[in-house]
């Protein structure tokens, strides 16, 4: 049967060999002797179909984000809140926020609960000023210094990273540097600045930047040092390809993800710290509104239960902030990794 079997395929193979010779020289013939040895036209376009692909890293990031439903929502959140926040002042109906409101009677307007006829819609704090305007107010001044301490964390720790783990001659250097100032205590860093300066938004901003890069370089550092050497980078170097041009080519593209993370996260982590700093008596003054003084003006009356909407407001916004900017920077920083990109 095998036998059998192998004739017949050799039969169909020689029958099928002998019909393609056939219809091959019939086409020869009605050729002349210039088209059966021109040359073929060179078309960049057809030598390019072989290894076109319509791949983008930025588009297949953020579809893989958008696909997550609870980032989304949370990032709609988040940016309706920031908008709000700084719209908010142009509304009609807004009050200042320092401004000490009083009765006809000339008595201050203090402690009004949210549910009024008076039109404060959350209510006045122990000396009469509108809660809500201050609570947008406050949420300006952190939202200001939580971005500005994360811009300067992401500049300054990115730079002293990628050179602490990419130039082994730095290494000695930024090494000790980082343990000099990473067993400074921060908490006593921010009482000697604030003692040494003037107390305000530009202190806290330059106190809480002075060590925060520290923990952005040192994760950048250790990234930096495990794909450094790896053959595309070696490569780079044996084809003569400059230091800035593997840097900013090679590593940090690899390094968006995680980089993202961290800068998502430093912006409530420096709003954190605005808020505790308050909340220990040497932050930003009474009469600059943020959620660390209206978070320290409300603990000061939690122990009464009908004043207790004066910490329950400012929380609530704090609460909103910290978890959006940690959902969507975990979401986004997976969203951004390639292993995650499929076609």
């Amino acid at each position: 049967m095998k036998a059998f079997r192998h004739k017949v395929s050799d039969e169909l193979g020689d029958k099928l060999n002998k019909q393609l010779e056939k219809d091959l020289d019939a086409d020869r013939a009605h050729m002349s002797e210039e088209e059966l040895f021109s040359f073929a036209p060179f078309d960049p376009g057809q030598a390019e179909r072989g290894g076109y692909s319509n791949y983008s890293y930025w588009q297949a990031t953020f579809r893989a984000f958008f696909k997550n439903k609870a980032a989304v929502f949370f990032l709609c959140l988040m940016v309706c809140t920031l908008l709000f926040t700084f719209i908010q002042p142009y509304l009609p109906g807004q009050r200042d926020p320092l401004t000490v409101h009083y009765s006809e009677w000339g008595l201050p307007l203090n402690n009004i609960p949210p549910k009024n006829d008076l039109g404060f819609l959350l209510g006045t704090n122990s000396i009469g000023q509108d809660l809500w305007a201050r609570i947008w107010a406050g949420t300006r001044t952190s939202l200001f210094i939580g971005f500005s301490v994360a811009l300067v964390e992401a500049v300054v720790g990115i730079l002293v990273g990628v050179l602490w783990g990419y130039v082994r001659k730095l290494d000695f250097f930024f090494t000790e540097l980082y343990n000099i100032l990473d067993n400074i205590p921060q908490t006593l860093l921010l009482l000697l600045i604030s003692y040494i300066m003037k107390p305000g938004v530009s202190t806290i901003i330059f106190a809480l930047s002075l060590t925060g890069w520290l923990g952005m370089a040192r994760f950048i550092r250790n990234q930096i040092i495990i794909i450094r050497d790896r053959d595309y980078n070696l490569a780079s170097r044996c084809l003569g390809a400059p230091t800035q041009r593997i840097i900013t080519k090679n590593l940090l593209p690899y390094l968006v993800s995680v980089i993202t993370m961290r800068m998502a996260l430093a912006i409530p982590g420096a709003i954190g710290s605005e808020v505790f700093v308050t909340y220990i008596g040497i932050g930003l003054p009474l009469d600059t509104p943020s959620l660390g003084n209206l978070i320290q003006t409300g603990r000061l009356v939690m122990q009464a239960p009908v004043l207790r909407y004066q910490l329950i407001f400012p929380v609530a916004i704090l609460a909103v902030i910290t978890i959006s900017f940690y959902i969507i920077g975990n979401a986004f920083a997976d969203a951004a990794d390639p292993k995650n990109h499929i076609n």
